[in-house]
């Protein structure tokens, strides 16, 4: 028998979160208590901000149904291992879809997950081997953690940075926020000794620590995090110019070309043009064009017009029957 409320209702709450009705003899026996003391106890849920459902009958049954908030949950020692494990690959491997908040719940998770189930974490995660773009972009989840833990708290980060040509520093800043562009980590952050905005790829940081100091959040110069992000790698590329006319409607090659290529303009009915500015390599552009299902002239620059020349080559001869 419970006779410890605290953990009574604990107990209660973790067999509730199983997603099934309990009868209120059933949750009795299993508690050791009274029905009377079951349904104090579920008010007492109720006051909590849990919403528990009762339906009537002989016995009475009790769920756990949604509610317009989420409360916090009780997990067993499997439950928190399996949900952390989840966790931990995504976010060390930058699985797309998997965003800030779900490193801020693994920060949360881990801080409270005793040593025996963290080392069974760890233990686990270890003997799994995610298949990967093989990018070189896999990072430690306690980097991330490390990082969510300073965003959600205004707290200042020191951490180790080794730039894209090689070059170690030492940083000193306010962090902002985590983007994930998909396959990689970025930190957004305000850099103290540089006195500016920095974006750093999460995989080249090493050594994270959380000061402990304090700081009001700066407004950042444009948008949100993730367009200062965009609008920052955007800046590092070299770009340039390209135009291509398509023989089909605006309406049916906007529907097949990706939106930041821009928006073809129409020449007529039946065709339409586009131009624009990018960074992306012409090898991958001449491709994309070639996937758009209509005939296409590209009038420059002259690398895209020679690129693509070269792969309907390659394509026309590809094809070729052999005897």
């Amino acid at each position: 028998m419970t006779t410890d409320t605290p953990a009574r209702l604990l107990q209660l709450l973790s067999l509730l979160q199983t997603p099934r009705e309990w009868p209120g003899g059933e949750l009795a026996g299993r508690l050791g208590v009274s029905r009377r003391t079951v349904r104090r106890d579920i008010d007492r849920l109720r006051e909590l901000g849990y919403p528990v459902q009762a339906t009537k009958g002989a016995d009475g049954g009790y769920r756990l149904v949604a509610g317009k908030a989420m409360p916090p949950l009780v997990l067993d020692d499997e439950e928190a291992v399996a949900i952390a494990v989840g966790l931990r690959a995504g976010a060390g491997h930058a699985v797309e879809g998997v965003d800030e908040a779900s490193v801020r719940a693994l920060a949360k998770l881990e801080q409270v997950l005793p040593s025996r189930l963290r080392h069974r974490v760890s233990t686990l995660q270890a003997a799994t081997t995610p298949l990967t773009s093989g990018d070189g972009a896999s990072i430690a989840p306690e980097t991330l953690t490390v990082m969510a833990s300073t965003v959600a708290g205004q707290e200042r980060l020191r951490f180790a940075y080794r730039a894209g040509d090689g070059t170690e520093s030492r940083r000193l800043a306010e962090p902002y926020r985590l983007v994930s562009t998909g396959r990689r980590w970025y930190l957004v952050a305000y850099d103290l000794d540089r006195e500016d905005w920095r974006t750093f790829r999460v995989d080249r940081v090493t050594e994270p620590f959380a000061t402990g100091a304090r700081f009001t959040p700066r407004e950042l110069p444009t948008g949100n995090a993730a367009d200062y992000l965009r609008q920052s790698m955007y800046r590092r590329q070299e770009t340039y110019e390209f135009a291509v006319t398509f023989a089909a409607p605006a309406q049916f090659i906007a529907a097949r070309v990706p939106k930041w290529l821009g928006a073809p303009e129409p020449v007529d009915d039946h065709t339409c043009r586009l131009r624009a500015t990018t960074g992306d390599a012409v090898e991958w552009l001449a491709v994309r064009l070639a996937m758009v299902d209509c005939e296409f002239t590209v009038h420059e620059p002259a690398e895209l017009i020679q690129c693509v020349r070269d792969l309907g080559g390659r394509l026309t001869r590809a094809a070729a029957t052999t005897t």
